[in-house]
C-alpha cells in the first residue's frame, strides 16, 4: 500500500461541507392516525420514544482534504454521512455547502449541489441494482443530468471504468459476475460518473480481502490527485484512516469526541477513548502484543449515560463527568476535544 499524497496543507481554505449542531433521533415507534390526532387535541399522550443517533454534531471537510471519520458500531458515523450525503435529513442543525444552506440556494444550486456529494456503501453487491448491466449502472445519472449524450455515452462509461481499473470490455456484465473488489470499483465509477466535488466513503473497503483493500485505497488516493476529490471516510479500522486521511474526527455514541491532523491524533491522543482504540490497535513494528477490549459495553443509545457519554468505561472518570457534559475545546492550535481532564491537563 502506498502512502498518500498529503495536499491538505496546501488545499485551499474553503469549506465544501459544514455540519453545526447536527442532532439526527429515530422514533422507536411512529405515531399511528388516531394518536396524532389525540395529540393534536391535547390529549395527554406520552411522547414516542426515540434513539438519537447524532448530539449536536459539529463537522468541517476543507477542499482537497481527507477527512477520518471513527468510531465503534452505533456511534452514528454512517446516519452523519448519509445527512452530508443529502439521503436523510437531520431532526436538528444546519448543513452548508461550499458556505450555503439549501435554503439559500437556488434552485440549480441545489441541483448542483446534490450532484456534487456522492457516497459509495460498504456493501456494493447490496447497492448495485443486479438486474441492470454495469453499462446502465455507470451510464444512467450522467445521462439523465445532462452530462453526456446517448452518442458519447458508451465511450464515456469505457473512460470512467478504465480510470477505476475495469475493463471496459466486461460493461454487458451484470454485477453478481464480478467479485467483492471489482464491485466495489464498480460502485465507484457510478459515483464519480456524475463529476462529484465530494464523496462520501461509507466503510468502503471494510468487505474487502486486506490485498484488495490497498487496491482500492490507492485507487482512492489517485482518484484525490487526478479529480481534485475532497473525501469524508468513514470506517472503524484506524490502520486504514492512519494510511489514507489528513485529519480524524472520533466519535462515540452520538458526539464527536476528538478531532486532530492524523500524524498528532496517533502520536498525543488527548481523550481517553481515543487512547484506547489505539492500544488495542495491531502493529506490525510492536511485535508480540496483548490485546484487550474496552473495558464495559456501549450504552444503549435510548438511555444514555449523563455527563460524558463514555464516563462508564473510562478508567479516569470523575463526578464532574459523570454529570457535566463535556464541551468539544481547542487543545491546540488543530486539535479539539471533549474530555474535562484533557481540558484541565492543557491548562
Amino acid at each position: 500500500m502506498t502512502a498518500p499524497r498529503k495536499t491538505a496543507e496546501n488545499a485551499t481554505r474553503v469549506p465544501v461541507i459544514s455540519a453545526h449542531g447536527i442532532g439526527m433521533t429515530f422514533l422507536k415507534k411512529q405515531p399511528g392516525r388516531i394518536e396524532t390526532w389525540l395529540r393534536a387535541l391535547g390529549a395527554p399522550l406520552a411522547e414516542p420514544q426515540g434513539v438519537r443517533a447524532l448530539d449536536d454534531v459539529s463537522i468541517e471537510v476543507m477542499k482537497g482534504e481527507v477527512v477520518g471519520l471513527v468510531g465503534e458500531s452505533g456511534c452514528g458515523k454512517s446516519t452523519l454521512g448519509r445527512i452530508i450525503a443529502g439521503i436523510m435529513p437531520p431532526t436538528a442543525g444546519s448543513l452548508r455547502f461550499m458556505g450555503k444552506e439549501q435554503a439559500e440556494m437556488s434552485p440549480l444550486e441545489r441541483y448542483r449541489a446534490k450532484v456534487a456529494i456522492q457516497m459509495i456503501f460498504q456493501d456494493p453487491f447490496a447497492s448495485l441494482n443486479p438486474r441492470k448491466r454495469v453499462a446502465e449502472i455507470i451510464g444512467e445519472a450522467p445521462l439523465v443530468h445532462g452530462i453526456v449524450d446517448k452518442a458519447g455515452l458508451s465511450a464515456y462509461v469505457d473512460e470512467i471504468m478504465l480510470k477505476c481499473g475495469i475493463d471496459p470490455a466486461y460493461k454487458q456484465r451484470f454485477p453478481h459476475q464480478f467479485s467483492g473488489g471489482q464491485r466495489q470499483r464498480i460502485g465507484i465509477a457510478r459515483a464519480l460518473a456524475v463529476k462529484p466535488q465530494f464523496l462520501v466513503c461509507d466503510e468502503s473497503v471494510a468487505a474487502l480481502d486486506v490485498s484488495i483493500q490497498a487496491q482500492v485505497i490507492n485507487l482512492f488516493m489517485d482518484l484525490r490527485r487526478d479529480l481534485d476529490l475532497t473525501y469524508l471516510f468513514i470506517s472503524h479500522d484506524l490502520g486504514v484512516v492512519e494510511h489514507i486521511a489528513d485529519r480524524v474526527v472520533i466519535m462515540y455514541l452520538g458526539r464527536v469526541v476528538e478531532t486532530a491532523p492524523t500524524e498528532e491524533l496517533f502520536a498525543n491522543p488527548r481523550h481517553p477513548y481515543t487512547q484506547a482504540l489505539l492500544a488495542n490497535m495491531p502493529r506490525i513494528s510492536t511485535g508480540k502484543q496483548a490485546f484487550g477490549s474496552i473495558k464495559g459495553e456501549i450504552p444503549s443509545p435510548l438511555n444514555p449515560p449523563t455527563g460524558c457519554h463514555f464516563h462508564p468505561r473510562c478508567p479516569f472518570a470523575t463526578d464532574r463527568c459523570r454529570s457535566e457534559r463535556p464541551a468539544l475545546r481547542a487543545l491546540g492550535p488543530h486539535a479539539s476535544a471533549a474530555c474535562h481532564l484533557a481540558e484541565e491537563s492543557a491548562r
